[in-house]
């Protein structure tokens, strides 16, 4: 059976955690071993162009969430439960605007790549993500890794036939990526999860890939003002 160990580029999420402010937590965290089943090793290795029909909506997501915040809310108010501390502040009164909003634009900023590059081989796996930081396992046979640093702990693994990379941070957040590819090679997919303690409801948003080839006929680029960089393939 094969464990993993991941890395990333430290530096980036210095800058991701400080969107969403006063997320520290007192409580302890610790990272959580990634179940191992049987695990089914796919071909990731390729190019990686983002589909924008097939990808979800940054703002229809965000959209979800507030209106399960709003249900999570009502149903405490039907219970009678009188969430407030002695000082008058609402316990647990985390689901605030700036913070429910500062976990979707997380989200946002680190699954902006339009553009991937994997390289796989049997003993490892790097996803190299355009103007992002990039995701890498190493493979190691035996006991399960799981990298302590100071700014969190990091870990990656196979569950079955998707690849798994989680990031736990230190000030109550954590990042998780989930690779899954379609039975026909040529699509994939990408669900990140962004987990604060300052909210109730964790914020998914899924990315589509489509596999290219570089050079091809019809895939080209060009820079907009609304959307930056946009790469698209054409038919013949």
């Amino acid at each position: 059976m094969r464990k993993f160990l991941t890395t990333i580029q430290l530096p980036v999420l210095v800058i991701l955690t400080l969107i969403i402010s006063g997320c520290a937590s007192d409580k302890p965290r610790k990272a959580q071993p990634i179940p191992v089943g049987d695990v089914d090793m796919v071909d990731f290795a390729g190019n990686w162009e983002l589909d924008y029909s097939k990808s979800e909506n940054i703002q229809a997501q965000l959209n979800s969430m507030m209106r399960e915040l709003r249900r999570q809310a009502e149903r405490r108010a039907q219970r009678g439960s009188n969430e407030r501390a002695s000082s008058g502040i609402a316990v647990g009164n985390n689901n605030t605007g700036a913070t429910v909003i500062g976990l979707a634009r997380m989200a946002d900023l680190i699954t902006e790549a339009q553009l991937l590059e994997i390289k796989q081989s049997d003993n490892d796996i790097r996803v190299k993500r355009e103007e992002n930081f990039a995701l890498t396992c190493e493979f190691f046979e035996g006991k399960q890794q799981i990298v302590e640093n100071p700014l969190g702990t990091e870990t990656c693994g196979w569950v079955g036939h998707q690849l798994l990379f989680r990031i736990l941070l230190p000030e109550g957040l954590s990042i998780q990526h989930v690779l899954t590819r379609s039975p026909e090679g040529n699509q994939m997919s990408i669900a990140t999860t962004v987990v604060s303690d300052r909210v109730s409801t964790p914020f998914t948003l899924n990315r589509v890939y489509r596999k290219f080839e570089p050079g091809e006929s019809g895939f080209t680029c060009e820079v907009t003002l609304t959307k930056g960089r946009v790469c698209t393939t054409e038919a013949k």
